[in-house]
Order: structure tokens, then C-alpha cells, then sequence
């Protein structure tokens, strides 16, 4: 294989969750890439130079030389398939039952809950925000949220027996709440929070302290 030329694009704050989990990806399979910022208040990515690069106009978005691949868990799933294990530390699950339900888990948090991404911006995760009680809606999420995560952990450490991308991407999720000082489960707040000390996590976060 050829030495890989990889440039991630990011938010310029480093405030994307999204960003993040392709991050998190690239860093724990131990592959050098460059970080490029985007300016979104800037609207930055709707500008030439990005938008002849990304078709998306969003981030994250990744480039392989000639190669460019936008949305974060097609990243994922596109860096584990190109550095596979066990050469290369594995992001996903090895069964692929697991992998499957790690790809569901990835896919629910980024088209539901809405309420909970609206009312705890990702402010709240990475600058300290705080922000008043949940509607309603935001409650209603949180519970989904809970029983959702409280079902796919039952009593393991992680959500199929080993780390998996979809970890960090479900730790996210609660630290919305977490973080805000909102209730949270201890289990889920314990996950959580041993989700956030890991080295590839707490790299990511370096960037937006």
C-alpha cells in the first residue's frame, strides 16, 4: 500500500461531533493525516475553495490524494475497511452482528434526538455552556436516550464487549446531558465519562480547550 496522503477538514472551534468521531477514527488507527480548519461562521465551506473540494460543503470531510469522502460515519467505516485489522487497531466490531448493530447505533445518533442536539449544543460539550432545563421534547429524547443505552451496555463497559468507534459517538451523546448537569443514569454517566479519557478523546478535546 502506498503511503496515504490524508487531510481531514474540520470545524475551525472543533465543536463538531461529527468531526470528532472521524478524528477519533484516523487517531486510533494510528495513520498520520493533516487537520485543515473550516471557518463555518464564516461560511468558509460555502466558499470556491472548499465547495471544489467537498461536493457536501460540510465537514467532516476527508481527502485520500484524489480521493474525497464527506459525512463521519462513512469515514469511519471507509478508514477501518482501508487500514484493516488486525494490521491496524479495529474501530468496529469484529463480528459482524456487532459491526452491523455499531453502524445502527452511529446512524440513529445522527437522525433522531433531536430535541436533545437543539436544546444541549455541542457548546455545551466542548466550551462549558450551560443550558436551561429540557422542554418536554428534550425529556422525552433523554429517556429514549437512556433506555436505548442502558439496553445496548447492560452490564459491559462498552457497547459490544471491546471499544468501538460507536462508543465515542454514544458518550457524546450523553455528555450533552452529562455535562450540562442534567440527571443522567450513574452507569451512563460512568460510561460517559470513561469515554472521555481516552488518549484519541482527550487529543480531540485538546484542540477546542
Amino acid at each position: 500500500m502506498s503511503q496515504p496522503s490524508l487531510i481531514l477538514y474540520s470545524d475551525a472551534n472543533f465543536f463538531s461531533p461529527y468531526v470528532m468521531s472521524a478524528f477519533v477514527a484516523l487517531t486510533e488507527k494510528g495513520i498520520p493525516f493533516e487537520l485543515e480548519k473550516v471557518d463555518l461562521a464564516n461560511a468558509e465551506n460555502l466558499k470556491e475553495n472548499y465547495s471544489a473540494i467537498s461536493i457536501t460543503r460540510r465537514v467532516p470531510t476527508l481527502t485520500n490524494g484524489a480521493f474525497v469522502l464527506s459525512e463521519s460515519s462513512a469515514i469511519d467505516e471507509y478508514v477501518e475497511e482501508l487500514f484493516p485489522a488486525p494490521t491496524f487497531p479495529a474501530i468496529y466490531p469484529a463480528d459482524p452482528e456487532n459491526r452491523a448493530k455499531a453502524r445502527e447505533v452511529q446512524a440513529w445518533l445522527r437522525s433522531d434526538l433531536m430535541p436533545i442536539r437543539e436544546e444541549r449544543s455541542t457548546e455545551v460539550v466542548f466550551a462549558g455552556a450551560k443550558r436551561p432545563a429540557l422542554s418536554t421534547n428534550g425529556q422525552q429524547a433523554a429517556e429514549k436516550l437512556y433506555a436505548a443505552a442502558a439496553f445496548l451496555l447492560g452490564d459491559k463497559e462498552h457497547l459490544f464487549g471491546e471499544w468501538c468507534i460507536a462508543d465515542v459517538d454514544l458518550a457524546l451523546m450523553i455528555n450533552r446531558l452529562h455535562l450540562n448537569g442534567d440527571p443522567v443514569p450513574e452507569k451512563l454517566a460512568a460510561y460517559a465519562d470513561a469515554q472521555w479519557q481516552r488518549p484519541s478523546v482527550k487529543e480531540w478535546l485538546a484542540l477546542s480547550a
